[in-house]
């Protein structure tokens, strides 16, 4: 029995609300059940110096958690001088999963940052930040089309992302934080609209899970992302 009485292949109830950031040019505050993550995409009328000149433009990302988004308070990480290794991990992550469905060449000479922070952490921080960044850059994207800056959609796909596990013995979808920090096995899987798969994650945190398990997880990650890409297309019907 799962802590939420859940069924293994549910997902918490989920949600994304648009245009909830007023002078960001696409954001989306997502929630997968009490994890709040509000993402914001903010245009840059220049690339970075590396990609000057080349016709191609960038997509990248930052993530933070916000002091009060856990039990006890944290510090922000700004007051130690540099980000934490899982914040830099995260945040490429998410830059990864968004650069994966975008066409680059669509925004010459310009950059989008997708900035997502954590509100609330209830375990699947990534994978709801990933699953918002998608919207709020598609409404970045549209903002961009109504103002004759760009004439395609940049956006080649949707991209998602969900976690699983094994707990309990039992591989599930959707982690909430107490089974997630007593899993034996801790999964995010990001995958396109089309179910391409632009990342794996598995960490075995008792015993090792086998490729049986790890079929099985995937089976759920495809179901559930499914689910999301179905919610993201409803969000910006």
């Amino acid at each position: 029995m799962r802590p939420s009485n859940r069924a293994a292949d549910a997902l918490r109830p989920v949600t994304l609300e648009r245009a909830v950031a007023r002078y960001a040019e696409g954001s989306c505050l997502v929630s997968f059940g009490n994890t709040k993550v509000l993402c914001t995409a903010s245009l840059e009328e220049r690339a970075p110096p590396w990609l000057r000149g080349s016709g191609r433009g960038w997509v990248t990302a930052e993530y933070s958690m916000l002091p009060r988004a856990t039990h006890e308070r944290t510090r922000r990480e700004v007051n130690s001088g540099k980000p934490s290794g899982r914040t830099q991990e995260i945040q490429r992550l998410i830059g990864r999963s968004l650069r994966a469905v975008t066409n680059l060449s669509a925004i010459p000479d310009k950059q989008i940052t997708v900035d997502c922070d954590v509100i609330q952490a209830d375990g699947g921080t990534r994978t709801a930040a990933i699953t918002g960044a998608w919207v709020a850059l598609h409404d970045c994207f549209a903002w961009m089309r109504s103002r004759s800056m760009i004439s395609v959609d940049p956006l080649r796909d949707h991209v998602a992302a969900v976690s699983c596990g094994i707990y309990k013995g039992t591989p599930v979808l959707d982690l909430e934080y107490e089974e997630d920090s007593a899993a034996d096995t801790d999964a995010n899987f990001v995958l396109t609209g089309k179910g391409g798969i632009v990342e794996v994650q598995g960490t075995a945190e008792a015993e090792p899970f086998t490729e049986a398990q790890l079929l099985e997880m995937l089976r759920l990650a495809r179901a559930g992302t499914e689910r999301l890409v179905a919610l993201q297309k409803e969000a910006i019907a």
